[in-house]
């Protein structure tokens, strides 16, 4: 018989679902079963807490201690992106293989660096400049435009330099104590 769980210990969970919606406790049964939690219990807490992302694949962190679920959304770059276009839930449609829905929406500049200020500390840019060049990456991947341009016309133009004066200064400066090139 394997040992007694630790009440005090905390355990983490990652899952992927579709945001609003109360997943399947098939699939939540065999993460949440063992850790004393019922999985239609954690379902319907995980469909209220993701009600702002319906209809998008979200990522949501479990942080189960005492038997008691935590639900923290931990939101992508493309799912931030798709909730700034602000379009309509997407329908599940019953066609197999078909593509998914295209994101042919506009989103302004300023979207793009809020979104790269929520991904910041997840980012493996150097500067707040790389997390924004992460972020259009994503939108050329989505099929958005930013500011009108196709976001792959918006990645040279960032490169460029022509849009550092819409980068917010806090993120665009460079600190004094940090070296830009850094000798090993």
């Amino acid at each position: 018989m394997p040992p007694k769980l630790d009440p005090t210990a905390i355990a983490i969970i990652y899952l992927r679902c579709t945001g609003g919606e109360v997943g399947a406790t098939a699939s939540l049964a065999p993460k949440v079963g063992p850790l004393g939690l019922s999985p239609k219990k954690v379902g319907d807490d995980i469909a209220k807490a993701t009600q702002d992302w319906k209809g998008l694949k979200i990522t949501v962190k479990l942080t189960i201690q005492n038997r008691q679920a935590q639900v923290e959304v931990v939101p992508s770059a493309s799912s931030l992106l798709v909730k700034a276009l602000k379009e309509p839930p997407k329908i599940k449609s019953k066609d197999k293989g078909a593509p998914g829905p295209k994101h042919d929406g506009n989103v302004t500049f300023a979207d793009v660096c809020e979104i790269a200020k929520v991904m910041r500390p997840r980012s493996m840019a150097r500067n707040f400049r790389g997390t924004v060049k992460e972020i259009l990456g994503t939108a050329v991947s989505l099929g958005c435009k930013v500011d009108g341009v196709p976001a792959k016309e918006a990645l040279v133009i960032v490169e460029k330099g022509e849009w550092d004066d819409k980068i917010p200064a806090a993120y665009n400066s460079k600190s004094p104590n940090k070296q830009t090139n850094p000798t090993f």
